[in-house]
C-alpha cells in the first residue's frame, strides 16, 4: 500500500508507476483504491463508476476498469456533502457527519472488494487517501491505516520534495501514527526531486537515522509528463511554439471530469487555458462548460461573475461553444433538481441558448459508446455519467449519431453544441473534426500536424517512461519480499 504525507504527494502516479512495472514483468497485478473523493470518474466494464486515476491505474495493468478497484467513491457536490458511491453505484447522499457514521457499511464493502482481488490476482498495489496522520479522521478510517491494520498491508510513505518540508512531513507523519501503524510503514519514498542528489543525501542519512526506515527511492521531477489528475485542475501554462486554435473553459466550483480537457492541453498547436470565474476573459475561438456535480450551483456561479454576459459576447463576435454533460444542461432553458439530487429541490433558469430542458433524476446514466458526428464524417468514443434527462426541440438536431440513437444537440447556425459524452477528444479523428469545427487555423498544414498527434499513445507513451524511472530509482530488492 502506498500512503502519502499529503494530499498531492504523488500516490496515484507511483501506484501506476508500480503496477505498470510489475505488468511488464508479467505479473497479475490489479490496483485499489479503498476509498476515493474525486470528481473525475471513469465508466467501468461491469457498468458502475470509479475515481478516474484507478482507471489509468488499471491501463497500467494491462486491464479494463472495475468497480471492486475502487469500492468507495465519494463525489462532493457542496461544501460540507457527497454522493456516495459503492460498488459503482449511488448509495445515497450523506453530509459529512453522517458518512463518519455510514463508514462500517463502507469498510464491509472494501474488503468483500479487497477479497475478490486477492482471489483472482497475484499482486494487489493498494492507493491510500489523503494522509494517514489525520487525527479527526482515524476513528473508523476505511482509506489509509484503518485499512492497512484490517487488510495486513505493508505500506510505503511518500512525501514531495517540490513542495519544501519533507523531513518534517515524514518525521511527523510518523510520529503521529500508532505503534503497530509506524511498524507497518516498511520504507519512504521521496518524490518530484531536481538538484544534484549529493546535497540530499545528508538528508537521507539523517531521515533513515532519526525514523529507522530506510529511504526505498528518490524519484526525479519528470517534466512534461502527462498522467490524468485525480482531481486538481491543471492550470500550469504549456509552451507551445505556435498554436492556431484557442480554447478557455472556466474552473466551476464543482467542476467534474475535467479530464476531458486534457487532451487539448496538451496537443501542440492548441492554446488552452483553465479561467477561474473571477479572471478576465480572454479572446478565444472556442468556449467549453465542462461537466459539474452541482449544475444549478455552478451555474449560478457562473452568472455571478457575469459569464452570461461574456459568453454572448464571444458568440457575437462568431466564437465557438460546446457543453459537456453538466456544462451541456446550462446551455438550456432551464434545470430542475426535483428530489435534491445536487443540493436543494428547485429549478434554475438556463443560458438559454439552447431550447431544451433537463431535469435531473434519481437514477445515473452510465455507459461507455460509441457514435458519429453530425457536422463532420468522423467517429467519437466516449462516456456517460450524468443524473439529467433533457428533452426540447434543440435535440431535433442533434450533435451525433449512437447507432439508430440521437444524441446532443447543435444549433442551426452551428455555433453552439452540446453533449453527455466525455472523453470527446481522446481520439485522433474525432479531435481533428472539432477543432476543425471550432476554427483551427491553417487546416492543409493543421491536417499534417493533427495526424502526428495522438493523445490515447501519448497516455500510453507517459506510463512506460513513468515505469522506466521507478523501476530505475526505486530499492527493489527491499521490496522483493514483499512482491510475487
Amino acid at each position: 500500500m502506498v500512503q502519502g504525507t499529503t494530499s498531492d504527494a504523488g500516490k496515484s502516479t507511483l501506484v501506476a508507476a508500480i503496477c505498470r512495472v510489475l505488468y511488464r514483468r508479467g505479473v497479475q497485478v490489479v490496483p485499489f483504491k479503498p476509498q476515493n473523493m474525486a470528481l473525475n470518474s471513469a465508466v467501468t466494464i461491469d457498468g458502475g463508476e470509479i475515481g478516474r486515476a484507478q482507471a489509468v491505474q488499471a491501463q497500467a495493468c494491462g486491464l479494463a476498469p472495475h468497480t471492486d478497484m475502487n469500492p468507495v467513491l465519494l463525489k462532493p457536490n457542496s461544501d460540507t456533502g457527497c454522493q456516495v458511491i459503492i460498488h459503482g453505484k449511488v448509495a445515497c447522499n450523506l453530509e459529512a457527519n453522517a458518512y463518519h457514521a455510514y463508514k462500517p457499511t463502507a469498510m464491509k464493502a472494501v474488503l468483500a472488494s479487497w477479497q475478490r482481488l486477492r482471489e483472482q490476482c497475484q499482486c494487489v498495489v493498494v492507493e491510500g487517501a489523503g494522509s494517514p496522520a489525520e487525527i479527526n479522521l482515524r476513528e473508523n478510517d476505511i482509506a489509509n491505516m484503518g485499512f492497512a491494520e484490517a487488510a495486513d498491508c505493508p505500506v510505503i510513505l511518500i512525501a514531495d520534495i517540490h513542495r519544501g518540508g519533507v523531513f518534517a512531513h515524514v518525521v511527523g507523519t510518523l510520529a503521529l501514527l500508532s505503534e503497530s501503524e509506524r511498524k507497518r510503514v516498511i520504507g519512504v519514498v521521496i518524490n518530484r526531486f531536481r538538484g544534484d542528489i549529493a546535497l540530499l543525501q545528508p538528508g537521507l542519512d539523517w531521515l533513515e537515522q532519526e525514523t529507522g526506515k530506510p529511504v526505498l527511492g528518490v524519484l526525479p521531477y519528470l517534466h512534461n509528463l502527462h498522467i490524468e489528475a485525480e482531481d486538481a485542475v491543471a492550470r500550469e501554462t504549456l509552451k507551445k511554439p505556435q498554436t492556431w486554435l484557442r480554447v478557455i473553459a472556466p474552473v466551476l466550483p464543482h467542476v467534474s471530469n475535467h479530464t476531458d480537457m486534457d487532451a487539448l492541453r496538451l496537443h501542440p498547436h492548441v492554446d488552452f487555458q483553465f479561467i477561474e470565474l473571477n479572471e478576465p476573459l480572454p479572446p478565444a475561438d472556442l468556449i467549453i462548460l465542462p461537466g459539474s456535480k452541482n449544475v444549478r450551483g455552478d451555474l449560478a456561479a457562473l452568472k455571478t461573475h457575469g459569464w452570461q454576459e461574456k459568453i454572448a459576447r464571444h458568440l457575437r463576435y462568431g466564437g465557438k461553444m460546446l457543453g459537456i454533460c453538466g456544462g451541456f444542461q446550462m446551455l438550456g432553458q432551464k434545470v430542475h433538481d426535483p428530489h435534491g439530487m445536487e443540493g436543494d429541490e428547485g429549478s434554475s433558469e438556463g443560458f438559454g441558448w439552447l431550447e431544451m430542458e433537463t431535469t435531473l433524476t434519481k437514477e445515473k446514466h452510465l455507459k461507455e459508446v460509441e457514435g458519429k458526428l453530425t457536422f463532420a464524417d468522423a467517429m467519437v468514443t466516449g462516456y456517460e455519467i450524468h443524473m439529467g434527462v433533457s428533452s426540447g426541440p434543440a435535440l431535433n438536431h442533434p450533435l451525433l449519431h449512437i447507432g439508430t440513437q440521437a444524441e446532443g444537440a447543435i444549433s442551426e447556425d452551428n455555433q453552439i453544441a452540446g453533449t453527455y459524452l466525455h472523453g470527446l477528444f481522446d481520439h485522433a479523428e474525432a479531435t481533428e473534426a472539432w477543432l476543425v469545427w471550432a476554427g483551427y487555423r491553417d487546416v492543409a498544414a493543421a491536417e499534417t500536424e493533427m495526424a502526428r498527434y495522438d493523445y490515447v499513445a501519448l497516455r500510453e507513451a507517459s506510463l512506460e517512461r513513468l515505469a522506466d524511472e521507478v523501476e530505475r530509482h526505486l530499492d527493489w530488492s527491499t521490496l522483493q519480499p514483499y512482491l510475487p
